[in-house]
């Protein structure tokens, strides 16, 4: 299978590649659109802040591309700020639009709920609790828990696309976010051990079934 990882210049590509690579796939690093074509499915990572993204993909016309990824309903991943970038804006920094494939805004934390302080970024090891299954996951989930590392969340999100979340301080935060063939995983499933790892395969086994 050959996946393709968008490099607009914003990602932690080296870690995202090599577990690709271990779970048997070929993968392309590029912003070419040509040979992004040439592939399965598509990976879109993310390091930074989200109006630099969006800059960035709109600089190289990949904003356009990955709308058109939609349009043909072919598989794509967004993993952490490559997840809050397939959503309708962010606070961060400044009001920005982001590619409005999921309903919500992508939301600081605020490091206080109801009186009670909280450490922000959401950084380490959180459990992951599914409140439904996307049509790729299959078997049972034995391990629970997944690595965040993030300041930034989704809020007023569309339910009916969540997946699963995570509890921070009373806050529940979308871990994984589902609509048609476009999926985002606010963790790093390279860096989550049992769990990251099964995820990854099974996202993986879905779209070689397509």
């Amino acid at each position: 299978m050959k996946i393709g990882v968008i490099d607009y210049g914003m990602g932690n590509l080296f870690s995202v590649e090599q577990a690709l690579k271990r779970l048997g796939c070929e993968v392309i690093v590029s912003a070419n659109e040509k040979e992004l074509d040439a592939t399965d499915a598509l990976l879109l990572p993310g390091v930074g802040a989200f109006p630099d993204a969006i800059k960035r993909l709109a600089e190289t016309h990949l904003d356009q591309y990955l709308h058109k990824v939609k349009a043909e309903n072919r598989p794509l991943l967004g993993i952490c700020l490559g997840m809050q970038l397939l959503f309708e804006q962010s606070e961060e920094v400044s009001p920005t639009k982001g590619l409005g494939f999921f309903k919500g805004s992508i939301k600081r934390f605020s490091g206080d709920n109801a009186g009670q302080q909280y450490r922000v970024p959401h950084m380490g090891w959180n459990e992951l609790i599914v409140t439904k299954r996307p049509s790729w996951l299959n078997g049972e989930v034995t391990a629970k828990h997944v690595y965040f590392v993030h300041s930034f969340y989704a809020t007023d999100i569309d339910e009916t696309e969540l997946v699963s979340y995570a509890d921070y301080h009373g806050i529940k935060v979308p871990g994984i976010v589902v609509n048609g063939s476009i999926t985002g995983m606010q963790f790093h499933p390279e860096k989550s051990g049992e769990l990251g790892v099964h995820l990854l395969e099974q996202w993986l086994k879905g779209v070689a079934s397509c």
